[in-house]
This record gives structure tokens, sequence and C-alpha cells, in this order.
């Protein structure tokens, strides 16, 4: 392999230089300390190439900071230490890095990196929430609680208060990138619809009303108030996931779908293929807070599976069943593409939930304030961004799958180790 592989910093660097900017996107960095001694850049990029380079808390962090490598990219030429990115971290605004993950999606969607993720031409942006901590003595004000019940050492059961953040993340899922657009933090008492909603107000205005073109959600969003905003006030069209059996319209569409499937396809190839069956029932009633006509589409999926059973393979039949509910103007698209936005609702759970907390340390709290969790998930989202974006846009070598993701990422970091020539960039 050679020398090759220790320069993959250096690429990554220029192509966040040229495509997004990077002098001027680390001026989203700047803090409100006082005659700062550490420059607010140098700490936000120390941040920034730590999520890249799977660096897992400050302490480490400290650590690598004295790598002449890392003192040379983030321009300060002295070890940062773990208290002065705390510090940090509190003082800087989570509005401006907001703004600076609005920026890179758009300058992704100007370069045309959404093309290949569109799905029958359109641009689908999934909702979902999810836990990003939990303790049951650190809290801050930001915190959600709720009391669980456990056993004590003696195996009595005993009540205590849990301490959490969950936010609702806006992903637009593709079948190649999948970017976070934003993200929504629930507050004490509030439902997640709510949270849902102020979200999706604020990228109307962020990103415009023709950035994506279909939401996605699964079934705890199916009702009528979270329908009729949606679809009425901010103009797009919702597929959701319909489980609640007590609902009429439910058990309608049960009653509607007996008998042959109005469409069948396949999906998938080779041993992933799929006989997809479809049922398409057109002007349902869904509710009194949602008069306006639905349409259900039942799917019902079945496939074969190899699965081990003691020392022997054995083919399985499998199957499952899907409902979903469409609110909105999508009578253009059949079952098939209906069945396709609603499992892209997938990608959220796998790319963005499962990756984050399995690679990027979504679960960790690096730094519990109210303002540092903010701005270190901001951090976390934006390299997750531009590390995807140069991996799948621009790594040859990962497009014709001779690297993973995580081996691209400890390739950035050995380039640091290595001591490979890298260019600092302007600015």
């Amino acid at each position: 392999m050679g020398e090759v592989q220790f320069d993959d910093l250096d690429r990554f660097v220029a192509y966040a230089e040229k495509h997004f900017q990077l002098p001027l996107l680390a001026g989203c960095f700047v803090s409100e300390r006082c005659d700062p001694k550490i420059p607010s850049r140098a700490v936000g990029l120390s941040l920034l190439l730590g999520e890249v380079t799977h660096i897992p808390s400050l302490h480490q962090l400290d650590q690598e900071t004295q790598l002449p490598q890392w003192q040379r990219w983030v321009g300060y030429p002295d070890r940062i230490s773990h208290d002065a990115f705390g510090y940090a971290s509190d003082r800087m605004d989570p509005e401006q890095l907001r703004r600076a993950g609005v920026f890179i999606n758009k300058k992704l969607k100007r370069g045309k990196a959404f093309e290949e993720s569109k799905e029958h031409g359109l641009l689908v942006v999934s909702l979902d929430a999810n836990e990003q901590f939990c303790s049951d003595h650190r809290c801050c004000e930001q915190c959600l609680s709720r009391e669980v019940v456990c056993k004590d050492p003696q195996g009595n059961e005993v009540r205590k208060t849990q301490y959490y953040h969950k936010q609702i993340y806006a992903q637009l899922s593709g079948p190649r990138l999948s970017v976070i657009l934003d993200v929504e933090p629930m507050r004490p008492g509030e439902e997640e619809c709510a949270a849902a909603l102020r979200l999706l107000r604020r990228m109307r205005k962020k990103y415009g009303p023709r950035f994506f073109d279909v939401v996605v959600v699964d079934a705890w969003y199916t009702n009528g108030p979270f329908l009729k905003t949606v679809v009425e006030e901010l103009g797009w069209p919702v597929v959701a996931v319909l489980k609640q059996e007590r609902r009429d319209i439910y058990q309608e569409a049960l009653a509607l779908t007996v008998g042959e499937p109005t469409q069948v396809v396949e999906r998938g190839e080779g041993s992933h293929q799929r006989r997809v069956e479809i049922w398409d029932v057109r002007e349902l009633r869904f509710s009194d807070t949602y008069t306006d006509p639905v349409r259900v589409v039942r799917v019902r999926e079945r496939w074969t599976e190899r699965t081990q059973q003691g020392k022997e393979w054995k083919t399985v039949q499998k199957e499952q069943t899907w409902i979903w509910v469409v609110a909105g103007d999508l009578d253009g698209y059949d079952g098939a593409a209906i069945r396709d936005f609603g499992h892209l609702r997938w990608k959220i759970e796998n790319n963005a939930f499962a990756e984050l907390t399995q690679q990027w340390h979504l679960t960790h709290v690096a730094h519990h304030q109210p303002v540092g969790v903010w701005v270190l998930l901001w951090i976390k989202i934006i390299a997750f961004t531009l590390f995807h974006a140069f991996a799948i846009c621009h790594g040859k070598l990962f497009r014709l799958g001779k690297v993973t993701l995580q081996e691209l990422r400890k390739r950035i970091y050995r380039s640091l180790l290595c001591g490979w020539p890298i260019r600092c960039f302007s600015g």
C-alpha cells in the first residue's frame, strides 16, 4: 500500500475546503469567552476532528492535541485540556452550529449529492425520536425525568428517578447518502409530536418548502392534529405507519383488503429478493381531527432466509405485513412507491441511530451542561455529515468496496500518528 494510506486526512481537509468552505465553517465555533488564550477555532476544529477520528471522550482528546500534526491542523501549537473543551463548549452558540449544518446540506443538494438518494424522483425525510443519555444521578436543566421500578440488592422493588435527553431527528433518507437535516430536543412534559412539529416548522424556514418532498413517520405520529399541521399548514404529504388496531380506519382497511392484492412486485436481488403483495385503498376517513380523505396501503412481503438450526442450515419462509396511511397529495404514486417511501424510515434507525450510537458514541455525553450537550451534539452531526459526504461522494476506495467507513476513519487517524505532512487550510 506504500505511503498512499497516510494521505487521507489531507484529502478530507481538501474536500471540506473545496466544497464547504472549511475556513468559513470554522467561524461557527466562536465562543463568548473573554480574551481566550486558546482560539475558538482551534477548540472547535479539535472537537470536529475528534469526532471524525473516533475519539470517545474529552480526556482522550486532551491527549491527542499533543500530536504535532494535530496542532498544525487546528492552528494552535500546544495541548488543549479537557477542561478547556468543556468551558468553551458551554459558551458556543448552538444556533451558529445549526446554521453550519444547514449550509452543508444546502451545498450538498446544489452539488447534486442527493440525486441518487431520490426514491421515485422524490426526496424523503424521516422523523423519529432517540434517547441520547440516561442516568440515575447526573442531570441538567434540559433533562427529562421519569420514574422507573427496579430491584435493590436484596431483591425488593424500589422506585427511582431517571434523567435523560431525548431529541427528534429529521433525516433525509436515501439508498446512497443519508444526512441529518435538523434535530430538536423534547422539553420536560412535552409529547414527541409537539417537538416534531416545532422541528418541521423551523426546517420549512431554514430549508424552504421544496428542499424535500415527503415526510415519513412511525405510528407515534399517526394522529389527526399532526397530519393536519404537516399537510395543510406546512405543505408536505405524509406517509405514516398505521398500527392502532382500535382505530376505525385500521379495521376498515383490514376489511377492504381481503382477497387478491391489487399489485404484486419484486423487491431486492438474489437471496434478498422479496415478493411484495400490495392492497391500495383510497378515499377513507381518518378521524374527526383530520377529515380530508386519506389512502391506506397494506403490504405483505414474503421471502426466504437461511438460518442455522443446530449444526444444519435450513431455508425458512418469512412473512411480514405493514400498513401505511397516506395524507396529502401522492395520488400519482402507486402502492409500490408508497411501500418504498415507508421503508426508507428504517434508514434513520440503521444509518443515523445505530451508526451514531455504535460508532460515533452518541449515547456518551462528554460534558453534561445544558449548552455544552447541545453544542457537542451539533459538532457530532456536522462531522458525521462531512465524513459521509467525503466517503460516499468523493472516496473512490469506499465506492469500489475496498475500504469500509470505519477503516477510512482509522486511516484518517493514522495520518496524524504517522506524521504524514498535511497542508494546513487557509483562513
